[in-house]
């Protein structure tokens, strides 16, 4: 069970990967969408080292982005 900081960012983390994501595919500009993608995949590697699963965020880093 997560405690009260813990759970505060995880939500926070997953909030704004869902809301990246979301602009991922409707920004127009291509360059924005790149960008939301790599603000997506930093808030996943931020989940992964929440679960302690730091080595999957860390290549979830090194090869994505």
């Amino acid at each position: 069970m997560l405690n009260g900081l813990e759970a505060a960012f995880f939500y926070l983390f997953a909030f704004v990967a869902v809301a990246s994501a979301f602009m991922v595919i409707s920004a127009r500009n291509p360059v924005h969408s790149v960008l939301f993608l790599i603000l997506t995949f930093f808030n996943a590697a931020g989940l992964f080292m929440l679960t302690g699963a730091e080595f999957l965020a860390m290549i979830l880093l090194v090869v994505y982005v």
